[in-house]
């Protein structure tokens, strides 16, 4: 009686385990071979490489890879520029197959224990800019998106931006909500195209292995929703004795039920840009084309670029919303914290700023329930259904919230005739105190495009749905979700009521305006950083690389010394920047204490940079270090900085001597590192720790000036202390203590 939802049920069940990161196959418009890096001999080879190579596939596995490119293209050669940490398709050159034919990129990435390589051809892609000369468009929209004044125009400007480079017939972004369903915000696209502008595309459409894929992988393109997959041979990668994973494979072939997807929706060629907003899906740049539509590797680089941009931006005034919902919200906790001292109870303290209670949680009503009284502010359900919710709240969990009473709370359901969604904070170990907001019923419409349902077929598969028009849909019982910040603000308050309200009100006080500095400070330096530094930079440093592969050839020797300058000067600043941030949040992150064997640390730092003072001769005196209470991530970063400036000091010391030691005193434990180095003069070591302080010229040693800072920075927040001595030309030594009772964090 119930199969048909059983079977609907395990179809969609089928398609969300779907291992579409191992298809066993490819798009058909290149060709791949997996490598063995050791000796290049082709371990897999996909079927159609037969149309480049003159060989079949299986008589091409166990070749190597120079018996079948030109004499001119020599791989080990190219491979030194694929950086070690990349897992994306690396454009390292063009060539042409022994065979003959046409030239072909060569895409390279390290992956699943091989070297994976994918070769396109070199036709120029149809579109309207012709030579694919990007850099104009990609430069006015890097220097144009901080003037977008709404998040829509930020999208729309990147649709029109990116339809222009691709020429597809219709670009689209949507935002993903928290269920998954995207909402489309804005659209171009050219005449006869349907328009999803404003309408919803439900989270079943992206099962969640593609979601993830999304999110490692920011771009898919298909070319042509009626290829036919070209099978790898062997099946099985040789290494793993698995499917070859192609998560980052630029050719990766896509599920059929996707394709099938695409047709239904009147789209045979497609392109995807994720937007990665701190390190999850946010949202989707969505491109797609009524006949195939080709899209060469230039072209994908200029879109991932602009995507990386948009995503920043996006990420940037995220972190703006919430430095200030955070900073208002911590406003509000400091004048209910100070009511509450001022008055006898935390009851009559809040009753008398009524309007901030409710505020806080951006609520319509809100209940305070002590033993004695259940005090309710603004619109609430009667006293006695509160104190029912109250029982029902028991054993429950210090926070309870939910958008939609009549789903969440069926044991009480009058309590959904009043209210749409509450948020709950127990505020006592021992008794049922409570503190309770309320908010309002609010049906609303969405428009889908077309019914969010899944059909399956005769054969028990998922099969996409047929229709994309706008259907309407009316959905009550839900209030507005809580902001996951409020929900965070609540634990937060909780905490202050239980260990500060009645003692600390007026420190609290002053730490919040403190606290409205320091986040100010932060909010400038984030949107500096991000907006005028960062983007501008990778902008730099990607655009040099394009017109290096691009026109490189056609420069003088100077022409290429200049642009590699430019490269390394933007790769520098890059670092700088990022040593910044991690310097700031260094304040903000919370410790994490445990014991920290100094021995362990210090000899796996040794270890890890070894490679950097290979062939040189350092003595090495390492005393039996204590064990501390630290934070290891912390204390590692210190002596990661102290030893690596230790090794480069030296340099040019014959032989060079660095000695680790400690000393015990009273109330702590002092570390000092000590080398025969260049020294310094004692006259200047106060400039030591200090953020962009050198007492050494750049050119002979190389650092961006932050890490001494980051040194103090650390061993102060362990309520330690850090000092320096040293003569020049006679070495120097660096000191840190830490304390021997635990630390006050």
């Amino acid at each position: 009686m119930t199969t048909a939802p059983n079977a609907l049920d395990q179809a969609v069940e089928r398609c969300a385990q779907e291992p579409i990161q191992v298809p066993g196959s490819i798009q058909p418009q290149g060709f791949l071979l997996v490598l063995d890096e050791h000796d290049l001999r082709i371990l897999q080879a996909s079927e159609n490489a037969e149309r480049w190579l003159g060989l079949p596939a299986r008589e091409v596995v166990g070749c190597t890879f120079p018996d079948l490119v030109s004499e001119d293209f020599d791989l080990r050669a190219h491979l030194q520029y694929l950086p070690d940490d990349e897992v994306f398709p690396f454009h390292i050159g063009d060539t042409r197959m022994r065979h003959g034919g046409d030239r072909l990129r060569v895409l390279v990435h390290r992956h699943d224990q091989v070297l994976i390589t994918e070769f396109e051809p070199m036709r120029p892609a149809p579109g309207p800019t012709g030579q694919g000369d990007y850099y104009p468009l990609v430069r006015a929209f890097v220097s144009s998106v901080h003037k977008a004044g709404s998040l829509e125009d930020l999208l729309q400007q990147s649709v029109v931006q990116i339809k222009r480079i691709t020429g597809f017939g219709r670009v689209k972004a949507y935002r993903f909500d928290a269920e998954g369903n995207g909402e489309v915000l804005a659209e171009v696209a050219d005449p006869g195209y349907p328009s999803y502008l404003g309408l919803c595309f439900p989270a079943s459409d992206i099962p969640r292995q593609a979601r993830e894929l999304y999110r490692v992988n920011r771009i898919r393109v298909i070319e042509d929703a009626h290829y036919v997959a070209s099978p790898l041979v062997p099946t099985l990668n040789p290494r793993s004795g698995k499917p070859l994973d192609m998560s980052f494979a630029a050719l990766r072939a896509v599920s059929p039920v996707h394709l099938q997807y695409m047709r239904n929706m009147g789209t045979l060629a497609s392109m995807s840009l994720s937007i990665v907003v701190d390190g999850q899906l946010w949202g989707l740049i969505s491109c797609h084309h009524e006949q195939p539509h080709r899209v060469d590797l230039p072209t994908r680089t200029a879109c991932e670029l602009l995507g990386s941009v948009l995503s920043l931006q996006v990420e940037s005034r995220e972190a703006h919303t919430s430095t200030q919902t955070l900073l208002d919200m911590r406003q509000r906790i400091v004048l209910m914290l100070g009511s509450m001292a001022d008055h006898d109870s935390v009851s009559h303290g809040l009753r008398r700023i009524p309007k901030v209670l409710l505020d806080f949680a951006d609520a319509s009503g809100a209940a305070v329930i002590s033993a004695e009284h259940c005090d309710l502010v603004g619109d609430t359900p009667p006293e006695a259904q509160v104190n029912a919710l109250v029982d029902w709240l028991a054993g429950r969990g210090e926070v309870f919230h939910t958008d939609n009473i009549r789903r969440d709370i069926d044991a009480l359901p009058e309590l959904a005739e009043h209210a749409g969604g509450l948020l709950a904070v127990s505020i006592s170990q021992l008794h049922s105190h409570y503190l309770v907001w309320f908010r309002p019923e609010q049906t609303r419409t969405v428009n889908w495009a077309g019914r969010p349902e899944k059909h399956i077929d005769a054969q028990g598969s998922l099969s996409p749905r047929h229709s994309f028009d706008s259907w309407q849909e009316q959905l009550s019982g839900f209030c507005r979700p809580w902001d996951p910040l409020i929900i965070d603000g609540v634990q937060e308050l909780r905490g202050a009521v239980f260990g500060i309200v009645l003692r600390k009100a007026e420190e609290l006080a002053q730490l919040a305006g403190e606290l409205r500095r320091s986040n100010k400070e932060l909010e400038a330096f984030s949107y500096s950083v991000s907006h005028d530094l960062r983007a501008p930079l990778r902008h730099i440093a990607g655009y040099t690389e394009l017109l290096a592969e691009l026109e490189g050839n056609g420069f003088s020797e100077r022409g290429r010394r200049f642009l590699k300058h430019i490269d390394e000067a933007a790769q520098f600043a890059g670092s700088l920047v990022d040593n910044l941030l991690n310097f700031s949040q260094m304040g903000r992150s919370a410790l994490r204490l445990s014991d920290v064997d100094l021995n362990t640390l210090v000899e796996s730092i040794r270890s890890e940079m070894a490679p950097d003072y290979a062939g040189r001769e350092i003595i090495w005196e390492v005393d039996t270090l204590p064990t501390v209470i630290a934070d290891p991530a912390f204390i590692n970063m210190v002596l990661h900085n102290l030893i690596s400036n230790a090794i480069k000091y030296t340099r040019g010391r014959t032989p060079a001597r660095i000695t680790i030691g400690m000393r015990q005193h009273e109330s702590e434990t002092e570390i000092f590192i000590r080398d025969n180095g260049v020294g310094f003069d004692m006259a200047y070591a106060g400039k030591l720790f200090g953020v962009f302080q050198r007492l050494h010229r750049m050119e002979e040693f190389e650092g961006t000036g932050i890490g001494l800072a980051s040194v103090r920075r650390i061993v102060e927040r362990h309520d330690g202390r850090v000092w320096a001595e040293g003569q020049i030309d006679q070495g120097a030594s660096f000191h840190f203590t830490l304390p021997r009772k635990p630390i006050n964090t």
